[in-house]
């Protein structure tokens, strides 16, 4: 028998390919962190040895959920400014709270309470656009969690940076040192249309192309920043990112809230990706983004939470059911976005949004081991009869019992195991008391 080091059992394997396949009483084989093997319990018996074997009779095991866009750090500043239009809650309350707070402890403590939070709902990938970019890097990757970190543009000063030049040369610095791990890569990640000037762009657009990275970007969120394109330039957001040749299969849209039908075509025609941020949007009234419509078009759409300060969680579960039914409500049709592919969009599409859907986002041989395992033996989850559904339309994150990263477990029956829960509790707690100061 082949020696191996991991398998695991459960009732229910969601692999999430393309089609809504459900495989019972079947286990993973997982070896050196990648899977080599998904088969029936019975035959995995025989065929290897394993050093641990996991069993969970009661779960549904699949892919870990990849939150597209966070703010992770931004965990400290969660309920600090709510009911606020999103220029508001900007502008008088957000960016004065990191110019007075923003520094590498800041960062630190704030990423590991994002983190912690994000292991224990199901989250194996995130996609944050912050400052300190270093630090969030080095915290994350200290954790065990996978990360695409986004190195930060903007024109305005700040703790990190003091201006676009800076910005980019801290950019630059970092993408010719590569990466200190397999599980962080970088996205260039410039704030926005507005925030960020079209020569700046440029020369993000330039580092991207040289170095290989996505281009993460906040675009069309409100009908705000749109009119305002329009008055400066005649021209929408998403027009000028394509004349400025940004807009291609390696964009990340985020919001994209406010869009017509120019917008879907030239989504269509590039490639480009869209993040949904459905809680976010709606708690700030920036407006819906029609994802039952850029599905139509076979626009690739992944799920982010956006950051706590905003949302106010890191809950993908609750994000993705959002999403299901935020697009069946606008569409008028019951049967749009249905649980499969809302589970799609939380884990392969946000993969291939990062570029990384040949490694992880779905359960199959020679595919990173990035999964969850529910735990449905819950008086919420019975009966039992479609997991998808089950899993978008009745779980919560409280029911993700385990998460492996690369084939190492992050939690184990709700405990985490590569962070210190009271010692996470006490950082919320000191940086609270801090900052209603």
């Amino acid at each position: 028998m082949e020696k191996i080091d991991l398998i695991i059992e459960a009732e229910f394997i969601l692999p999430m390919a393309a089609e809504a396949s459900v495989l019972k009483n079947h286990a993973l084989a997982i070896h050196q962190g990648k899977i080599i093997a998904i088969e029936p319990y019975a035959t995995l018996q025989k065929t290897y040895q394993a050093k641990e074997w996991v069993q969970r009779p009661h779960h549904i095991l699949l892919p870990g959920f990849i939150n597209a866009h966070t703010h992770i750090p931004m965990n400290l500043f969660r309920g600090l400014a709510d009911d606020y239009p999103l220029m508001t809650w900007l502008h008088e309350h957000i960016w004065p709270a990191e110019k007075e707070h923003l520094n590498e402890d800041f960062i630190r403590d704030g990423s590991l309470l994002a983190i912690a939070e994000m292991i224990r709902g199901g989250t194996t990938c995130f996609n944050d656009h912050f400052f300190f970019h270093d630090t969030i890097a080095e915290t994350t990757l200290s954790t065990g969690l996978r990360a695409t970190v986004g190195l930060c543009v903007a024109e305005f000063p700040t703790a990190w940076a003091q201006d676009a030049t800076d910005y980019l040369k801290k950019a630059e610095t970092t993408l010719k040192q590569g990466s200190p791990s397999d599980l962080i890569t970088y996205a260039m990640a410039p704030h926005s249309i507005y925030a960020v000037s079209e020569q700046t762009l440029q020369k993000c657009k330039s580092l991207a192309r040289t170095f290989h990275t996505p281009i993460h970007i906040h675009v069309h969120e409100t009908k705000v920043e749109v009119e305002e394109s329009l008055a400066k330039t005649g021209k929408r957001p998403l027009r000028r990112l394509h004349e400025l040749g940004l807009l291609d299969s390696h964009l990340i849209a985020v919001h994209m809230t406010q869009i017509n039908e120019e917008d879907i075509a030239l989504l269509k025609e590039t490639q480009a990706h869209v993040v949904h941020s459905p809680q976010c949007n709606m708690k700030l009234a920036s407006g819906i983004c029609p994802v039952e419509r850029l599905h139509r078009e076979s626009i690739n759409i992944a799920i982010g939470t956006d950051g706590v300060a905003s949302n106010n969680d890191l809950n993908m579960i609750e994000e993705m059911r959002t999403a299901a039914f935020l697009a069946k409500v606008v569409s008028e049709n019951a049967a749009a976005i249905p649980a499969h592919t809302v589970l799609r969009m939380g884990s392969y599409q946000g993969a291939k949004a990062l570029g990384l859907e040949k490694k992880i986002g779905t359960l199959e041989i020679g595919k990173e081991a990035d999964l969850i395992s529910i735990d449905c033996d819950q008086i919420e989850l019975l009966p039992l009869y479609h997991p998808h559904a089950q899993l978008i339309y009745a779980a919560n994150r409280e029911n993700v019992n385990d998460v492996w990263v690369q084939g190492k477990m992050l939690l184990k029956n709700r405990e985490l195991t590569s962070l210190d829960e009271e010692k996470i509790k006490h950082i919320g707690r000191s940086w609270g008391e801090k900052i209603k100061k």
